[in-house]
């Protein structure tokens, strides 16, 4: 993310590691700052792989 070729420009990340989703955000300044989001499972509480699949739906359409 630090590498990002447009440092004006935010760079967004998701990690995933099977079963949790966290989404990551940089703002490449002096000091470099990420935001992280709350983290999504797949298997406690509930499912909320449709909230992943929608954050990124809204994400697709802020990018382009």
């Amino acid at each position: 993310m630090l590498a990002n070729p447009q440092p004006e420009h935010p760079a967004y990340s998701l990690v995933i590691n099977g079963e949790d989703f966290q989404f990551m955000k940089l703002l490449k300044q002096d000091k470099p700052m990420y935001t992280l989001s709350d983290r999504f499972t797949l298997y406690r509480r509930k499912n909320e792989l449709y909230k992943v699949v929608n954050i990124l739906k809204n994400l697709g359409k802020a990018l382009s």
